[in-house]
């Protein structure tokens, strides 16, 4: 029992020793680096004025910007992406000030940029076509904010209500939000329908063969006459497009306010129903007759 008991005696006094010169050396450690550590914490706490200094004076540049662009009378669209591209770039170089103050330096930091550009470039590549979409946009002007556009490619439309650096954002009829990549806008036909202030109304609707062509004619021009949103001054007809497998084609063209198009179109063709349902003029469904004959 005394020999065990030695032993644990022992080894509880070397742990003790070895804890204590681990303690003196953490503590030598600190005595020797607490001019650094102290060091690094003024710099920490200059870095974190300076960003939100930084973050502070971003804001002021951005707001004096942008009211420089509303007086310059300049679209909306462009104001969105001078901003978007101003606050991407002033971070940019908040970040690169922040981190020189830090104590790191400006030969890595660029070097820094360097490698991740490459890597950011081959692995952002629609990123970065995003971007130049911007671009694009911004100087060709396809659009401009408050157009209604239709992307012709996968039939996406709506009216244009930002344009981002990468990005731009429609509204559809129905209140809701479709964000596309500028790349895409840019890379495929798009279809501007507000970019002139007339738009052409065309509409089509078919009568049966047996109802009263030269009757269905002069209600047709009877209904366009009587509409105020028709512009008077361009020219309108009515007009037989085509001889159907059931049914007669009529045609209407005829041009009207552009944010007046589609009023104007639900209201003709209620008015077309209604006037053919009183004049006893047919409006035929696809069919098929089929006639049947005798045999000896």
């Amino acid at each position: 029992m005394d020999s065990t008991t030695e032993i644990i005696q022992e080894t509880a006094e070397s742990s003790v020793n070895e804890v204590q010169a681990e303690m003196s050396g953490f503590m030598q450690y600190l005595q020797n680096h607490i001019p650094d550590i102290i060091s690094f914490g003024i710099r920490l706490g200059i870095a974190l004025v300076i960003f939100l200094i930084g973050r502070f004076l971003i804001q002021v540049i951005r707001k004096s910007v942008r009211h420089s662009i509303e007086r310059s009378n300049a679209d909306t669209g462009v104001a969105q992406f001078t901003d978007s591209l101003l606050k991407f770039g002033l971070y940019v170089l908040l970040v690169v000030i922040v981190a020189g103050n830090l104590g790191i330096e400006m030969s890595s930091i660029t070097a820094l940029f360097a490698a991740a550009g490459v890597g950011i470039s081959l692995a952002l590549q629609g990123t970065l076509s995003n971007l130049a979409g911007g671009v694009q946009i911004l100087f060709l002007k396809p659009f401009v904010v408050g157009d209604y556009i239709i992307e012709d490619t996968n039939k996406n439309e709506g009216t244009v209500k930002e344009i981002k650096v990468f990005y731009t954002k429609l509204s559809t009829i129905d209140n809701k939000t479709i964000v596309i990549p500028n790349g895409i806008l840019t890379g495929n036909s798009l279809t501007n329908v507000t970019a002139k202030e007339e738009r052409q109304l065309d509409l089509k609707v078919g009568i049966s063969y047996q109802s009263d062509l030269k009757k269905a004619k002069q209600i047709l021009e009877q209904i366009i006459w009587d509409n105020s949103n028709i512009i008077r001054d361009e020219e309108w007809k009515v007009f037989v497009d085509s001889l159907g497998e059931s049914a007669v084609i009529l045609g209407i063209r005829a041009w009207v306010r552009t944010e007046e198009y589609w009023p104007t179109r639900w209201e003709i063709l209620e008015s077309i129903k209604l006037r053919f349902d009183e004049n006893n003029i047919e409006i035929p469904y696809n069919q098929l007759t089929v006639h049947l004959g005798k045999s000896d």
